[in-house]
C-alpha cells in the first residue's frame, strides 16, 4: 500500500513538474520573508525589513520559472544574492535557492550554463564565508577556507548529482530517439514489403487473367464464325473455353486463398517447367501454332520461384502471340539448361512490332516479366526481330548458395 501511495505521489512531481516548482518556490519565499524579517538577527528597522523582504522575494520567485525560463531565473536569484552579501546580514535564502539554482543547470542547461552555475556557486561560497564570518579574532583563517571548502564541496556535490541526471535524461532521450526512429524504420519496412507484395499479386493476376482470357476470346471468336458452318468446331472450342475458365478460377482462388491464408490454398503446387507442355498444348488448341523445345539436363535445381518466373515468361510471351502475331504465325519455345543456369526464348514469326497501335498493350506483361526475372539475378529482353516477328529471352543463373 505504501508503494502504491509513492508511486503515485512520484508519477504526480513527474508529470506537474510547473506545479511543483510553483508550491516549492511560495513554501521557501514565505519562509525565508519570515526568517528575514523577524528572525536570525533580521534589520530593526522599517526600511531594512522592506529591502530585506524584496531582496528575499528576488532569491527565491524566481524559482517558480526554473525550468521555463532557466536563464532569466539564474541572473535574477544571482543579483539577488550580491544585493544580500553587500547590503543585508543575517540568513541567506541562497543556502536553499542556489543550490536549486545549480542543479537546475546542471540537469537542463548547456553546457556552458552548466559549468558557469557550478563556478559563481564555488564563488559565492567564498564570499558568503568572507561576509558572514571573516577573521575575527574568534575565527582565524584556517576556520574561514574550511567554511569556504565545505560550502564548495557541497555546491560541487549538488552540482554532480545534476550532471548525473543530465546523463540519465540524454541517455533516456537517445532510447527514446532510437525508438522512434526503429519504429519509423520498421513502418517503411512494412510498407516496402506490402508494395512487393501488392506488384507480386499484381503479376499473378495480370498473368493468369490476361492469358485465360486471351485463350477465351480467340475461342469465342472461332466459335462465333465456324458456329454457322460446323457446330462442332464450335462445340470444341465452347469446352476448351469452360476448361480455360475453370483452370483461371483454380488459380484465382489459390490466388485469394493465399491471401486469406487458407492452409489448403497454401499448399497447392505452383506451375513450373515441368507444365510447359501443358501450356504449349492450352494455346495450340486456341489455334495457335506452338513448337516447344526443352534442351539439356539441369545441373542443379532451381528454387520454386524461379520455376514460375520461366513459367510466367513463357505464359506471357504466348498470350502476346495470341493477341498481336495474327493467326497465321507460329510461335518457338526453346528452354535450354545451360552450366550457368537456364535460358529460355520464345520466337514468332508473326507482325510483330508492325501490329497497329489498337492492339499494342500497355507493356505491364514485359515489366512484370522484368521484375520476376530481376528478382532471382538474371537478365530479360525483348523486341521485335529484323525480319518480322517478335522475340523474348529470359536467362536466371544457378543461385551461388543452391
Amino acid at each position: 500500500m505504501n508503494m502504491t501511495w509513492h508511486r503515485k505521489v512520484d508519477q504526480w512531481i513527474r508529470e506537474h513538474p510547473r506545479i511543483v516548482d510553483l508550491i516549492g518556490a511560495l513554501m521557501l519565499w514565505f519562509v525565508t520573508v519570515v526568517a528575514t524579517a523577524g528572525l536570525a538577527g533580521s534589520p530593526s528597522t522599517g526600511n531594512e525589513a522592506v529591502l530585506a523582504v524584496l531582496v528575499s522575494s528576488a532569491e527565491t520567485l524566481p524559482l517558480i520559472l526554473r525550468r521555463s525560463h532557466r536563464r532569466i531565473s539564474a541572473g535574477v536569484i544571482v543579483l539577488a544574492c550580491l544585493m544580500h552579501l553587500a547590503f543585508l546580514p543575517g540568513f541567506l535564502p541562497s543556502v536553499v535557492a542556489v543550490p536549486v539554482v545549480v542543479y537546475t543547470l546542471a540537469k537542463y542547461g548547456e553546457r556552458w550554463e552548466s559549468l558557469s552555475g557550478l563556478g559563481l556557486s564555488l564563488v559565492g561560497a567564498a564570499f558568503s564565508s568572507a561576509a558572514f564570518g571573516g577573521v575575527t579574532a574568534d575565527r582565524s583563517f584556517a576556520s574561514l577556507v574550511a567554511s569556504t571548502v565545505i560550502i564548495g564541496l557541497s555546491m560541487l556535490v549538488v552540482w554532480t548529482y545534476g550532471d548525473l541526471a543530465r546523463t540519465r535524461l540524454v541517455a533516456l532521450q537517445a532510447l527514446h530517439d532510437r525508438a522512434e526512429r526503429l519504429e519509423r524504420e520498421q513502418a517503411a519496412e512494412r510498407s516496402a514489403a506490402a508494395a512487393d507484395e501488392r506488384a507480386r499479386i499484381a503479376r499473378e493476376m495480370h498473368d493468369i487473367v490476361a492469358h485465360s482470357l486471351s485463350i477465351m476470346i480467340t475461342q469465342a471468336d472461332g466459335a462465333r464464325y465456324a458456329g454457322r458452318e460446323n457446330p462442332e468446331v464450335a462445340v470444341g472450342a465452347l469446352e476448351t473455353i469452360a476448361t480455360h475458365g475453370r483452370e483461371s478460377l483454380k488459380d484465382m482462388r489459390r490466388l485469394l486463398g493465399v491471401l486469406r491464408g487458407e492452409e489448403e490454398a497454401q499448399y497447392r503446387p505452383m506451375p513450373g517447367i515441368g507444365d510447359l507442355e501443358q501450356l504449349a498444348e492450352q494455346v495450340r488448341l486456341a489455334g495457335q501454332q506452338v513448337d516447344l523445345q526443352i534442351v539439356g539436363t539441369p545441373r542443379r535445381a532451381l528454387p520454386n520461384g524461379a520455376e514460375l518466373a520461366v513459367y510466367r515468361c513463357v505464359q506471357e510471351s504466348l498470350t502476346n502471340v495470341v493477341k498481336h502475331a495474327g493467326t497465321a504465325a507460329r510461335a518457338t519455345v526453346t528452354v535450354e539448361w545451360t552450366r550457368h543456369g537456364i535460358s529460355v526464348s520464345v520466337t514468332d514469326n508473326g507482325r510483330g512490332a508492325l501490329a497497329d497501335a489498337s492492339t499494342a498493350g500497355s507493356g505491364r506483361g514485359l515489366d512484370g516479366m522484368r521484375e520476376r526475372v530481376e528478382l532471382y539475378g538474371g537478365q530479360m529482353s525483348a523486341g521485335p526481330l529484323p525480319r518480322g516477328g517478335f522475340v523474348v529471352r529470359a536467362f536466371i543463373p544457378y543461385l551461388e548458395n543452391a
